[in-house]
């Protein structure tokens, strides 16, 4: 792993991968593996990444998905599976090849249901939690409706200019790959409560309470359907992107949790020792 300590990509399945790498190794410390949202990529994190690092002191590793950012390209369309092939097909692989040890998948949007369908797909005793940021475990109107208003923006010109930015020649794959897939008639039967149900990790979800994508029935399904624990917290003035509408308390409710939960496991640890 310490080749990626200095570089800034990884290859899967000759796939290459922009990644970032910050604060220590996993040999050292608990990783935290970041998840961006369909339209996201390493670089949409901004700061967020070294922040986390700083306040929790664990490792972070941060990726940008193929068809996105400075990664390789997608064929399109992308399939309506393409959450799930991402979490069961490439996910592992990944996982592996950065060397993780013990940690936490933490997720934004399409990142928190990948996360969420690995946890409840994979049995991997590396992965102590969850942390989501405004996961979707099932299709509702509010957030197709949202879905085609993008449509519409990146089709004007005013969308597509500035997703070029961060996504360079993936533009096309990062919009079209995701929105196309959510806007088929097929993808409104998509529900990945199924796995949600097989979670045996502590979550933490955190959502916007003007998330113009989903509504607080995702946070309520999670609960009902969970047998782990679920702790939610819902903000205030925040729509689809918590670390960026409410950075602060997002950055502490996270950190919170995480240090609650590598302690837990720290102490539990001990507890076998003797």
């Amino acid at each position: 792993m310490n080749n990626l300590s200095h570089g800034n990509s990884i290859e899967i399945d000759g796939v290459r991968l922009a990644c970032r790498w910050i604060g220590p190794q996993p040999d050292s410390a608990p990783t935290i593996v970041m998840l961006h949202e369909g339209l996201g990529c390493l670089e949409l994190w901004r700061d967020f990444p070294d922040r986390l690092a700083q306040a929790t002191g664990c490792g972070v590793f941060v990726y940008s998905r193929q068809g996105y950012g400075a990664s390789d390209s997608v064929p399109l369309p992308r399939p309506l599976s393409y959450m799930q092939d991402e979490a069961r097909q490439v996910l592992p692989k990944l996982l592996d090849a950065i060397g993780f040890r013990r940690g936490v998948l933490l997720g934004h949007s399409d990142g928190a249901s990948i996360a969420a369908i690995y946890a409840g797909s994979v049995e991997d005793h590396r992965v102590r939690g969850l942390v989501l940021y405004a996961p979707h475990f099932f299709v509702e109107d509010l957030g197709v409706e949202s879905i085609a208003a993008a449509k519409l923006a990146y089709d004007s010109g005013t969308l597509k200019q500035g997703l070029a930015k961060y996504h360079g020649d993936n533009v096309e794959c990062a919009f079209r790959g995701w929105n196309d897939a959510w806007l088929a008639p097929g993808f409104r039967q998509w529900n990945i409560l199924d796995c949600v149900a097989y979670i045996r990790v502590p979550i933490l979800i955190i959502q916007g309470a003007d998330d113009e994508y989903g509504t607080l029935e995702q946070l309520r399904a999670a609960e009902q359907e969970a047998t782990c624990p679920v702790e939610t917290v819902v903000l205030a003035g925040c729509g689809h992107a918590p670390q960026s509408d409410q950075t602060d308390r997002t950055l502490g409710e996270t950190a919170r949790f995480i240090s609650h939960l590598m302690q837990d496991h720290a102490e539990a640890g001990r507890l076998d020792e003797n």
